[in-house]
C-alpha cells in the first residue's frame, strides 16, 4: 500500500478529484487529500475527509504540534495535485509556500505529478509555459491537459485529463522508474490507417493502438513531453500527451514529420497502409449487374520510417520502428525483420510476429527488440506497458 497526498487546487474541475481519490483508496492506497482555502469553495472538507478516511487542513497553523507541513511530504510516495491551476503551477515553480500544499510540495522526495486544469489561454501563457518547463526540469511529471468542454460554453486545451488516466498515469510513476526522459521530447504513432475507396470502404488494417497508447504513458511516467499522433484509434485519450488525430497514410506523415522536427526520439509504432486507391469516387461502389467484380488500382504510399531515418541530423533523434511479421518459404520472422531493420536504417526495430491473429487487439504482447548495433532482446508474452517501458529502456540507452 502506497501512501499518497492529493493535492486539490481552486478550480472547477476539483470535484472530478473525488473520482480520484476513489480510484485509489478502492485500489488500497492511503490517501491524504491536502486541499487549497480556494478549492473549497468548489468541494467542502466534509467531502474529502469521508471519502479518505482522514483529516483536511489546507494551512501550516492547524495541528502545529504536529508539524504537518514537513511531515506530509517526508512520509509521501507520490504527490500528485490535481487539478493543478496556473497559480499552482507558478507557486510550485518559483518555490513559494504559503499553505500547507506547497509546502508539502517543498518538503516532498517523492515523485510529484501535475494534472494540470484551467483555460486555454492560461495553459498557452508564457509564464505558465515557463511555469511548466521549469517543474520538469526539476524531474516532476506535468500532464498535457486534455482538449475539450471548459467552463460554461468554451472549448479547448485545457480540461482535465479523465481521472482513469491521470490514475493509470500515477500508477506508472508509483512503480518506481526513474525519469529519465525528462526534458526529452518524444513522438509516437500509434493505430492503423485507412485508405477511402469510396465514402464507405477503406483498406485498413488490424491494428488497434495498444501498444503504441501503452509506450505513451510509459513515456509520461519516465518524464517526457509526449506528441501520440493517432490513426483510427477508439481506445481513451491517455493522460498527459499532446494527442493528434489522422486517418490516412498522407495525414500520418505529415503530422509525424511536423511533430518530430525537435524530437529526442520517434517511435513508429502505427501500422500505415502500404498503398492507397489511385482513384477514389464520390459516391459508393455499387455492385454490377453481371457479377463482375471493380477493378482497383493502387499505388504505393510514402516510407515514413524510411524517411525519418533520412531527414534526420547526426543520431538525433533515435528512431524506433515496428515490423509486425509472419514467416514464409523464404525466410522466419526474424529474417524478414533483420532485412527490414537494414533497409530503413532505423536504430532499433519492435518484431511481432502476428501469425494467425496474434498481438492485435489484445493488452499483452511477445516481441522481440533488434538493435541497428547487433543487439537482441526477447520480450516473453505480458503486458504491453512491461515492453513500452523496455522500449524505452533501449532508446535512453542509445540517447546517452
Amino acid at each position: 500500500m502506497s501512501e499518497i497526498v492529493l493535492g486539490v487546487s481552486g478550480g472547477i474541475a476539483s470535484y472530478k478529484a473525488a473520482e480520484l481519490l476513489r480510484l485509489f483508496t478502492e485500489s488500497g492506497h492511503s490517501v491524504r487529500v491536502v486541499p487549497t482555502e480556494a478549492s473549497l469553495h468548489f468541494v467542502g472538507s466534509a467531502t474529502w475527509e469521508a471519502l479518505s478516511g482522514k483529516p483536511v487542513q489546507t494551512g501550516v497553523f492547524e495541528h502545529v504540534d504536529e508539524v504537518a507541513h514537513v511531515r506530509i511530504g517526508r512520509s509521501a510516495d507520490l504527490v500528485l495535485v490535481a487539478p493543478a491551476t496556473a497559480n499552482i503551477l507558478a507557486k510550485a515553480a518559483n518555490g513559494l509556500a504559503d499553505d500547507l500544499l506547497t509546502t508539502t510540495l517543498l518538503t516532498a522526495r517523492c515523485p510529484v505529478m501535475f494534472a494540470p486544469a484551467m483555460h486555454t489561454e492560461m495553459w498557452d501563457h508564457a509564464a505558465t509555459r515557463a511555469n511548466v518547463e521549469t517543474l520538469r526540469t526539476r524531474g516532476h511529471v506535468v500532464l498535457e491537459p486534455a482538449v475539450g468542454r471548459l467552463t460554461g460554453a468554451d472549448t479547448g486545451k485545457g480540461r482535465l485529463p479523465a481521472p482513469a488516466q491521470i490514475y493509470a498515469a500515477a500508477v506508472q510513476l508509483l512503480e518506481g522508474r526513474t525519469h529519465d526522459l525528462t526534458g526529452r521530447h518524444v513522438v509516437i504513432s500509434a493505430g492503423g490507417t485507412r485508405e477511402f475507396l469510396d465514402p464507405v470502404r477503406y483498406l485498413g488494417n488490424r491494428s488497434s493502438g495498444r501498444q503504441g497508447y501503452a509506450l505513451a504513458e510509459a513515456a509520461v511516467s519516465r518524464g517526457a513531453r509526449v506528441t501520440l499522433v493517432s490513426a483510427n484509434v477508439t481506445l481513451p485519450d491517455p493522460a498527459g500527451v499532446d494527442l493528434v488525430r489522422v486517418v490516412s497514410t498522407g495525414h500520418l506523415r505529415q503530422e509525424v514529420l511536423a511533430a518530430s522536427a525537435d524530437a529526442d526520439a520517434v517511435v513508429m509504432a502505427a501500422a500505415p497502409a502500404h498503398f492507397r486507391p489511385i482513384d477514389v469516387v464520390d459516391t459508393k461502389i455499387k455492385k454490377t449487374l453481371d457479377g463482375t467484380a471493380p477493378e482497383i488500382r493502387l499505388v504505393e504510399n510514402p516510407d515514413i520510417l524510411a524517411e525519418l531515418v533520412a531527414a534526420r541530423a547526426s543520431k538525433k533523434p533515435v528512431i524506433v520502428g515496428f515490423a509486425a511479421e509472419t514467416g514464409d518459404a523464404r525466410a522466419s520472422v526474424i529474417e524478414h525483420a533483420r532485412a527490414k531493420l537494414a533497409r530503413k536504417g532505423c536504430d532499433l526495430l519492435v518484431v511481432n510476429d502476428v501469425s494467425d491473429g496474434k498481438v492485435f487487439g489484445h493488452d499483452d504482447n511477445e516481441a522481440v527488440l533488434l538493435g541497428a548495433d547487433g543487439t537482441i532482446e526477447e520480450f516473453p508474452f505480458g503486458p504491453k506497458s512491461d515492453l513500452a517501458h523496455l522500449v524505452w529502456d533501449a532508446v535512453v540507452h542509445r540517447m546517452d
